[in-house]
Parts: C-alpha cells; structure tokens; sequence
C-alpha cells in the first residue's frame, strides 16, 4: 500500500477520536463517521486547526466509500453490525479489495461474522482489538492483537503503527478478540488482588507510599499497581476504562469459556464484584474501582 491513503474512520469516541489525529499526522485523508454529529464537528474542527486532512460524513456507507481501508471503533456487537452490516453500514460501499479493521471489543463471533461477509464482497479484514486505554491512544502507545490472514495484517501494519507499540498477528479470524477476551481476564484479576491488598494494608496502619515502594520492585508489580495504586488508595476513580465497558468485556469472554467448556471462576467472581458496584452507582468509574466495594477497616 502506498504511505498516504484514502482512510475511513468509524467511531470518534475516546479511543477513535485520538487515533484519527495520529493516522492524519501520518500523512493520510481522514473519512470519519459519529454517530452523535456534535463529537464528529469537534472532531474536525479539533483536527483543522491542525491542518490536517479531515472531513466527516453522514453515514458509515458515505464515510466508507471509495476508503481504501476502513477502520471501526465503536461499542459493542451491536454496534458494529450496524455501521458496517447495517442498511448504511460500511461493508455496503467498500470496494473490492480494500480492507476493514475493526479494533472495537467484541465477541469472537463477530468477528468471525464480519470476517465472513468481508469475503464475500472481496474486502479483507482483521479483527484488531487494543489495549491501552484513553491515555495510550492519545500517546500513540496502544498494543493491538489482530486476528485474520498474514496478507490482511500485513497490510494493516505499517497504517495502524501511528497509534501503536505493538502490533502481534495471534491467529485466524476471531483470534484477535479471544486474545482481548485474555487481556481483560487478567486485568480484572490483578484488580481483585489488589483492591485487598489495598485494604490490607490501610487495617493495618502501614504507610501506604512506602508499601508500594516494597512491593512494585517484585513479583506483585504489575502495569494496575504502577499506575492505580496511588488513586485507588486516593479513592480517585473519575476516569479511565469504565466499568460498563468492563463487564461487556467479561460477559463476552465468560461466554467463549463457556463455548469452549471452560471454567473461568475467577473472572466470573470479579464480574459480579462490578456488578455491585454498578450497583451503586458506579457504571462509568474507572475498574480500579473494584477496590469500593470492599469496606475499609475500623481504624484505618
């Protein structure tokens, strides 16, 4: 593919919004389609002001036709088959040959849907979903699992490395997603442990900073613990990756456990712990937030 491209962009929400402004800076026309057209013109206009080549669109199919790739981030499954399967989705307009990347989370089985009616219109296709978070499709810093053919992900590379620091091909179709399926079940446990670990050692008066200092240099580091241990301790959580959008993570990987006859009792357990503190109100809060639902001691 040549270095500057016609690009479709579907989803300017706080992950699509960044990544757009890194693909533009890279050089390439930016097509962007919102779903809420008030984001889309301060998108455009945010990105103008740069001088950069944008221009938003009415539906996914205007967005999306004559792109040579279309990149979508969205919501949920739902989501997705609206604006690409969808009487104005994007699949509808795509020329034969070119190629859509999804990097919404979703289940494996869209993913292995949308990759089948890619085929069929001659359009190829990776399931691509990231991790990384707010802050790291704004650094250019998120790590993408993709899912699809060597030829697809190939071409996909060298336009997704504007907002990435990692970019593995994982395997087939759907791949890309059960890898995210993996992402977030790990995630949600290192949280478990330590929201009570944080509790621990609040009961037991230990100075908080230098408990950190202890134990981030050994086995119990962890991305959560460098970056979470000082707000959660804060009871800081307006921010980040919000429990909503955690438990639709879960539900779809507690489903694929299942299809595969699995048991995940540790991510079911984690699970239903947000769902408590969806309970309270708690729904766009940072998944740190796990760590409320646990009362603190007596005396600390």
């Amino acid at each position: 593919m040549s270095d500057n491209l016609t690009l479709a962009f579907i989803g300017l929400g706080v992950m699509g919004g960044p990544m757009t402004g890194h693909l533009a800076r890279a050089g390439h026309t930016l097509r962007a389609y919102n779903r809420s057209p008030d984001r889309a013109a301060h998108w455009q206009e945010q990105w103008s002001k740069e001088g950069l080549s944008t221009a938003t669109f009415p539906t996914p199919a205007d967005a999306a036709r004559d792109a040579d790739v279309v990149f979508v981030c969205v919501g949920n499954d739902e989501d997705v088959a609206e604006v690409v399967l969808g009487t104005d989705g994007a699949l509808g307009t795509m020329s034969e040959g070119a190629l859509l990347v999804d990097h919404t989370t979703t289940s494996a089985a869209m993913g292995r849907q949308l990759g089948g009616a890619c085929a069929k219109s001659g359009v190829g296709f990776v399931d691509a979903p990231v991790s990384g978070g707010q802050a790291g499709a704004e650094n250019g810093q998120l790590a993408v699992m993709c899912g699809g053919s060597e030829e697809a992900v190939e071409r996909a590379r060298p336009i997704m490395d504007a907002y990435a620091k990692a970019i593995v091909h994982v395997g087939p179709v759907g791949a890309g997603q059960t890898a995210k399926m993996a992402n977030q079940m790990c995630i949600a446990g290192i949280l478990g442990g330590l929201s009570e670990a944080i509790r621990l050692a609040q009961g037991a008066g230990l100075d908080i900073e230098k408990t950190y200092e202890a134990i981030s240099g050994g086995a119990a580091q962890s991305w959560q613990m460098d970056n979470r241990w000082a707000t959660m301790t804060g009871d800081e959580f307006d921010f980040g990756f919000a429990i909503d959008w955690m438990r639709k993570d879960l539900g779809y990987a507690l489903d694929e456990a299942k299809r595969l006859g699995l048991s995940s009792p540790i991510t079911a357990l984690v699970d239903q712990f947000y769902a408590d503190v969806q309970a309270a109100g708690g729904n766009r809060l940072d998944t740190s937030a796990l760590v409320s639902r646990l009362p603190k001691a007596s005396n600390s």
